[in-house]
């Protein structure tokens, strides 16, 4: 007699949008939403389904990683993560329930929230916790070359929920601070840490909160004073110059 052990996946909604690209994240959440993941099953150690796409696709995705399983369309057959594997891993997560307006959000660049304000202690904590979580995935490389689009992967991960917590920062001294701190926190990583970051996916993130931090200058010039902080650093591209020059610029004036 067999029993059927009944398994939760270990990933959960937000590892589907920080670790999958915008377009085929958008692709399969049309597909979930438009009810095209049918004959859902869970096998107590994969979740085997049929999309309903171009044509009915068969395929499994793993409990444990949601980018691991075999479908029968082109993408699936050339060992790349389609759209019908995230469908179903979002329909293993979720068990057929809707969609909210927010868990369809990905910030997949840093903005400036534009609110001025103070985070609260138990607010704080929360973000503090979130930068270390995303900052774990931002890693060095080490390994055979067969993992370095997984290695990639996992930079993007890692700038993706970074950009997440920057764009719901108020604007203020004290998320300036932080700011300022992450982003030496990352050029340490890429200077010394064995962070390889060949396809600038780091290195991107990094230009683009310095120029949120430069529309936090803007909207709240006192954030400039924490500029100092980049007094005599030497990055590993020069970033800071644009703050560094603002400040100067601010306190002349």
């Amino acid at each position: 007699m067999y029993v059927l052990v009944i398994m939760l996946p270990t990933y959960d909604l937000d590892k589907i949008k920080f670790a999958t690209d915008e377009a085929t994240l958008k692709k399969a959440i049309d597909l979930y939403e438009c009810k095209k993941v049918i004959d859902f099953k869970d096998t107590g150690y994969t979740y085997t389904a049929t999309v309903i796409g171009t044509s009915p696709y068969r395929f499994f995705v793993s409990n444990k990683h949601f980018d691991e399983g075999n479908c029968e369309c082109y993408l699936g057959q050339n060992n790349t993560l389609c759209k019908h594997i995230v469908a179903v891993a979002i329909y293993a997560v979720l068990k057929g329930k809707p969609l909210k307006t927010e868990d369809k959000e990905v910030v997949y660049v840093p903005r400036c929230s534009g609110r001025l304000g103070e985070l609260s202690k138990q607010e704080l904590e929360s973000v503090k916790k979130s930068i270390s979580e995303a900052v774990k995935y931002i890693k060095p490389y080490s390994g055979p070359s067969r993992i370095w689009f997984s290695y990639q992967d996992s930079l993007s991960e890692g700038c993706n929920r970074l950009s997440a917590v920057v764009s719901k920062l108020p604007v203020s001294d004290e998320t300036t601070n932080m700011l300022v701190k992450l982003l030496l926190r990352l050029d340490k990583k890429l200077t010394y840490g064995g962070v390889d970051d060949s396809d600038g996916i780091v290195g991107g993130f990094i230009e683009q909160t310095v120029e949120v931090l430069q529309e936090f200058a803007r909207l709240k010039p006192s954030c400039t004073k924490i500029f100092r902080l980049l007094k005599n650093k030497e990055t590993c591209f020069g970033w800071e110059e644009p703050l560094l020059k603002l400040r100067k610029n601010l306190s002349s004036n």
